[in-house]
């Protein structure tokens, strides 16, 4: 069977992205190609310029960050008010404080979670200097247990900001019981409209728990947003995973047949399983940014497709895996 190719096919795209959560910080919950890169601070901020420049060179628009990646969000600020494209969409999320210091093997958690009123203002200030390419600011990580989603002092805060600034209001998810804070986000209202625009959620072959109710929510006109689409690099041929190996083993094959790497027939599978508004890519080189586009250059079949969701994992135990996850 010939396969899809922008030459013989005309892909309704999901958009690639790029995030910042591992490019703004010497450490990150991932599972990296070069754990022996320099681990300075300006080390850093000069391959994540480049990376960004590159990055928009190859077509990419949107790039994501947040208050606690690091230096992320400063790092783009740097590029973005130094270029001032008038084409990108910038995203930032608020709710935690990055506590590691650019310490390797920093002993602590590395960043703390505060969803209050003085936090909101304090990273608001910051990330407002990102406009006008600012155009999603989310509550990061948002959970019942913070209680932000009753939070009315932070509710009607956010609702200001969107409506003196026109910006999307949303909020990123992780853990077990995503579909439920999403389902609970979307019914909020202030002023008699929906608060939040967009959902941000951790969405791959291994999880895809929150697929109908995104599926509502892209049907109502709502922005989501997929990160972690590569599992932390789960989904790529790793020793430390044999339970994942007939996975693998398919993964290849469709990669072969493509004639692009694994990581773009993930990508791919959440491009034409869920359909979202945007994909992160997580890369932190050019050659694996590179890697990751060709996910757009190809299209998997209904076959395909259903060989790939069959190898999704209870939400539990795909956030049980991810908790042991070291930084590194």
């Amino acid at each position: 069977m010939e396969k899809e190719t922008p030459e013989n096919s005309k892909l309704e795209e999901s958009r690639l992205g790029l995030g910042l959560a591992a490019i703004g910080r010497p450490e990150y919950i991932n599972i990296r190609e070069h754990p022996d890169e320099d681990k300075a601070e300006s080390s850093y901020r000069q391959r994540a310029i480049s990376l960004l420049e590159f990055a928009y060179q190859k077509g990419i628009r949107d790039f994501d960050t947040a208050a606690s990646y690091g230096k992320g969000e400063q790092f783009l600020k740097d590029w973005y008010q130094e270029k001032r494209y008038p084409d990108v969409r910038l995203s930032s999320k608020w709710g935690y404080t990055y506590k590691a210091n650019w310490e390797i093997g920093f002993n602590g958690p590395h960043e703390v979670k505060e969803h209050s009123l003085d936090k909101l203002r304090e990273q608001w200030s910051n990330a407002a200097e990102l406009l006008p390419g600012l155009k999603t600011y989310q509550i990061h990580s948002a959970t019942f247990e913070s209680g932000v989603l009753k939070n009315k002092e932070v509710l009607d805060e956010l609702h200001r900001i969107k409506w003196t600034t026109g910006i999307q209001i949303g909020i990123s998810v992780s853990g077990a019981n995503q579909k439920d804070v999403i389902s609970a986000a979307a019914k909020i209202k202030v002023g008699g409209k929906d608060l939040f625009d967009s959902f941000q959620v951790t969405y791959n072959i291994l999880d895809t728990s929150t697929h109908m109710v995104l599926k509502g929510l892209l049907e109502k006109g709502k922005t989501i947003i997929v990160k972690e689409a590569l599992a932390n690099g789960r989904l790529l041929r790793n020793r430390n995973y044999p339970r994942y190996e007939a996975l693998y083993k398919i993964l290849d094959h469709f990669a072969y047949g493509y004639g692009v790497g694994t990581d773009a027939i993930a990508l791919r599978f959440v491009m034409d399983h869920l359909k979202p508004s945007l994909v992160l890519s997580g890369a932190t080189t050019k050659q694996q940014l590179d890697a990751n586009l060709k996910a757009l250059s190809i299209q998997l079949s209904p076959e395909e497709l259903a060989s790939l969701k069959k190898f999704h994992i209870e939400a539990k135990a795909y956030w049980l895996e991810r908790k042991h996850l070291s930084w590194n």
